[in-house]
């Protein structure tokens, strides 16, 4: 027989299904049975003639269908948690190959990869500085324009010579 507590836990959901199986229940009929089963059982006895069998059958397949579904979303949930992890396992086995093949550049061009961290470095710092400067002069101010052009323009050289000393994927 259904206990208690999935009797409380879908309250709303088994009140909508009791009134739509015996018509002649109220709210009033159902609302005051304070978790007890065999109060409930009782009432809608009283109320509808039903036997008590009859009754207690109804709020079993109820658990029935209830725990069904709950199984069926406990699947989902563990399918789409698989997922997550595999995705997650994906992402970290990228990182970890990208930071091998960093290692091994460095490794058998150190010379280069110390120039290229320089660069990016000063690169960085140009940026910065050309932010900084933007933000305190007025927009229309012709220098910003061109130390901001510069910066790229440097940015754009960095990345070639890079690209000519680094191996592509």
């Amino acid at each position: 027989m259904i206990n208690q507590q999935t009797l409380t836990g879908q309250w709303n959901e088994v009140k909508g299904k009791l009134k739509e199986k015996w018509g002649k229940l109220t709210d009033d009929d159902i609302k005051h049975f304070n978790g007890n089963v065999e109060q409930l059982v009782g009432r809608i006895q009283q109320k509808t003639g039903e036997s008590r069998e009859v009754i207690e059958h109804f709020l079993d397949q109820f658990a029935e269908e209830t725990s069904g579904m709950a199984a069926k979303v406990g699947e989902r949930v563990q399918l789409h948690a698989a997922q997550v992890a595999d995705t997650a396992r994906q992402g970290y086995d990228a990182v970890r190959e990208g930071y091998s093949g960093a290692e091994r550049v460095i490794r058998t061009r150190p010379g280069q990869s110390l120039a290229v961290a320089f660069g990016l470095g000063v690169l960085t710092g140009l940026g910065v500085a050309v932010i900084l400067r933007e933000t305190s002069r007025p927009q229309h101010s012709s220098m910003a324009r061109n130390s901001r052009a510069t910066a790229e323009q440097f940015g754009r050289h960095l990345m070639d010579a890079m690209s000519k000393y680094m191996p592509s994927r």
